[in-house]
């Protein structure tokens, strides 16, 4: 795949990362339960490899936060490291990965990444951003209980989505 296609792709992963959620914010906190826009960066990683999906991870929180407020300024900073993460290891653990069973290696994949993204969350806000305010209990509590659903989700769609493709030779 060309750098072109890949831009292209990526600027689609980034608006579908802006839109997605918009259609979850009139649920209350349903942006930290379902985790809508993790999907796109995440899938992003396995189509367009790992630095394209780093910028995706940083670009869409931003002009989501930019255009629509949401993340709010004072998670913006945090999730914006976490979705880059996400994308960027997506993007490596695909290509490091060895695995001939291609729904055991896009599960690899996908579950390292997301701890990948989840520890890097925590560490960030305990050092940096809300450092002195944050605890083990909260990021627990962000990360795996609120956000089980979305999980849930991430891990149904993603896999569905990229063995499809795969399947479709759209994607190696």
């Amino acid at each position: 795949m060309n750098k072109t296609k890949k831009l292209v792709l990526t600027s689609l992963f980034i608006a579908l990362g802006v839109v997605l959620p918009q259609a979850f914010h009139a649920i209350p906190n349903a942006g930290s339960i379902f985790l809508p826009m993790h999907i796109p960066v995440l899938l992003s990683g396995y189509v367009v490899g790992p630095i394209f999906a780093l910028i995706c991870g940083v670009l869409t929180p931003l002009l989501s936060s930019l255009i629509f407020s949401m993340p709010p300024a004072a998670i913006l900073p945090s999730m914006l490291c976490e979705l880059a993460i996400y994308g960027l290891m997506v993007g490596l653990l695909s290509k490091v990965v060895k695995v001939n069973n291609m729904v055991v290696k896009t599960y690899l994949v996908l579950i390292g990444s997301m701890l990948c993204g989840r520890i890097a969350y925590g560490i960030l806000n305990a050092l940096i951003f809300r450092a002195g305010s944050y605890s083990l209990q909260a990021w627990l509590s962000a990360a795996f209980v609120t956000a089980l659903p979305g999980i849930v989700i991430q891990m149904i769609v993603i896999p569905a989505l990229v063995i499809g493709l795969k399947k479709a030779r759209i994607i190696d």
